[in-house]
């Protein structure tokens, strides 16, 4: 007899505000890297940038609009997980994102995001118009545990 919810390695969904739905579609992606035997670095890696890329989404895409909601897309593979973010705004300049660490903003408790998805990440891509980030972790090899590409 089939599972009734079997587990899945990818899925698109719509998020809105409501953290539970969010926390749930987090704990199956995270469940779906731990099955195909990601190192707990990497899963905590993604952890991190998805949770950045759905805040930003949330916070500044979707911002003022009266149902904000946000799609997420994710795929679990042998070698590699792909997450896709994607909000309702008008998009932005990524290269336009003020340095966090500059002297002027080190202090400021906002606005690491971007910085944080770049450097857990293998990959992270802005589409045009900015609405959109497309987040690749490859697979840790022993000899290179973290390497990323902009």
């Amino acid at each position: 007899m089939p599972e009734a919810n079997p587990p899945r390695n990818e899925a698109c969904v719509t998020l809105d505000e409501d953290t539970s739905l969010y926390r749930r579609i987090e704990a199956e992606i995270l469940a779906a890297l731990e099955r195909a035997e990601f190192p707990k670095e990497a899963i905590f890696a993604v952890r991190l940038a998805l949770e950045e890329a759905v805040t930003n989404a949330l916070r500044h895409g979707a911002a003022g609009l009266p149902n904000p909601r946000v799609t997420l897309s994710w795929r679990v593979e042998p070698t590699r997980v792909t997450i896709v973010v994607e909000d309702p705004g008008p998009g932005f300049n990524p290269d336009a994102v003020p340095d966090p660490t500059a002297p002027d903003r080190i202090h400021l408790p906002s606005g690491r995001g971007i910085m944080l998805m770049r450097a857990f990440m293998t990959r992270v891509e802005f589409t045009p118009p900015g609405n959109r980030v497309i987040m690749t972790l490859d697979r840790p090899s022993a000899s290179q545990p973290h390497q990323r590409t902009m």
